[in-house]
């Protein structure tokens, strides 16, 4: 019997092929459009990937300004930040993050959806969020995808 037909092929650094993908975020349920990002810069959709590798995408997402919240949670949800003084827990929703840094809302709803460890910080590092459609990436050749596509 032949044995390499059986046997698991682990990615690394050397073997995984990055890509570029533009997502345009208007009109876009935060949520839906996060953990689709998510598993993006995870690599979850592709046959080699390995947990414990960097082996996802780059994704960039424009229009972060335009995201929708499902429901009342624009007024309602709380983002809770401490400053590291004693009295300084500032509270703050989405309508005033989206006032004053649009691309803070999904940054911190993709973060929230990858993982707490040494990885997951150096996979944030694979995320690219711009408030309008204007972004420095053009070099790259960033494939545009729709997120409803995606299964």
């Amino acid at each position: 019997m032949d044995t390499l037909s059986y046997k698991t092929v682990s990615a690394n650094k050397a073997t995984v092929t990055k890509e570029w993908i533009l997502v345009d975020a208007e009109n876009m349920v935060l949520g839906r459009l996060s953990s689709q990002v998510a598993m993006l810069i995870r690599g979850k959709k592709k046959p080699s990937y390995t947990p414990h590798v960097d082996c996802g995408d780059n994704v960039i997402i424009i229009n972060a300004e335009k995201i929708v919240l499902s429901g009342s949670k624009t007024d309602e949800k709380v983002y809770v930040h401490y400053t590291g003084y004693p009295g300084g827990q500032r509270f703050q929703t989405p309508r005033e993050l989206l006032k004053k840094k649009p691309e803070a809302i999904i940054e911190k709803a993709v973060k929230g959806m990858l993982p707490k460890t040494r990885l997951g910080r150096a996979l944030f590092g694979n995320l690219y969020v711009y408030a309008g459609t204007e972004h420095p990436h053009e070099g790259q050749q960033p494939k545009t995808i729709n997120i409803n596509d995606l299964r």
